[in-house]
């Protein structure tokens, strides 16, 4: 074969290769799917939310079709490094631990832990007011690693696998307060199982970093953040904020 054919074809097998390595017939995102109004099933077993909706506008950017995988919320970053997922979006705090385990993007919202009790309650957020009482977060979420850092020597703590069952404890007295993302517990005290429940005190942490996970060293990392900036600049995250809030979660 002349030199010029043989360089021709190394050329377009290079080139066919290189395309592969960027081709993927579908992106496999996880969450929850218990976590309204960031992920939630309806009654037709979809996947809708904040999260649903910010992972199909970073896929329509990629250029990458994307399907929605649910799992419990403590088996997600598992699953993620068992190759069960291509990436998370599934209101994953930013923590040290985490970050040993998996890489984060930027973050896409930033979010605040606050007690949730009955308006009639004297729940503060501050520790004396933990005296006595039984207190609930979410198991493996950031408000339940804050309750048994500060609040198990004072108060019982106990955790839920999702955040349905830590409001349905709530109602039903198990608990006397709840710890969870303040952007959850507004959208819950707007539904008639949350009326006659408030926020109590001042956040008990704020500036609490929302970010996609990705496996440790995955380039889809680097893919994922340029599309974070792009739908933000072109104004489809704002809508996306707004269809859920009346206030920027950013």
């Amino acid at each position: 074969m002349p030199r010029f054919f043989s360089s021709l074809v190394g050329c377009v097998l290079a080139l066919t290769c290189l395309s592969s390595a960027y081709a993927v017939d579908k992106l496999r995102m996880g969450m929850e799917g218990s976590h309204p109004p960031f992920n939630d099933t309806d009654a037709s077993g979809q996947v809708v939310g904040f999260d649903a909706d910010i992972g199909a506008a970073l896929c329509a950017k990629m250029k990458v079709e994307c399907e929605i995988v649910t799992a419990d919320f403590e088996n997600l970053i598992p699953a993620l490094n068992n190759n069960q997922y291509d990436f998370l979006i599934s209101s994953l705090s930013v923590t040290e631990d985490r970050k040993q385990q998996v890489d984060f993007t930027d973050p896409y919202y930033t979010n605040k832990l606050q007690f949730i009790a009955a308006a009639s309650s004297d729940l503060s957020g501050t520790p004396s007011s933990f005296m006595g009482k039984t207190l609930g977060a979410q198991q493996g979420t950031l408000a339940a690693s804050w309750l048994a850092e500060n609040a198990a020597d004072v108060a019982i703590v106990q955790s839920f696998s999702t955040q349905e069952e830590l409001y349905v404890a709530l109602t039903t007295g198990q608990i006397d307060g709840a710890l969870a993302d303040k952007y959850s517990s507004y959208e819950w005290m707007r539904t008639d199982a949350g009326k006659g429940y408030e926020l109590k005190g001042e956040p008990v942490k704020d500036g609490d970093q929302i970010a996609i996970a990705t496996r440790l060293n995955d380039p889809l990392r680097t893919r994922l953040n340029l599309a974070l900036k792009d739908i933000i600049q072109d104004g489809t995250y704002k809508k996306i904020n707004d269809k859920y809030f009346p206030f920027s979660i950013r």
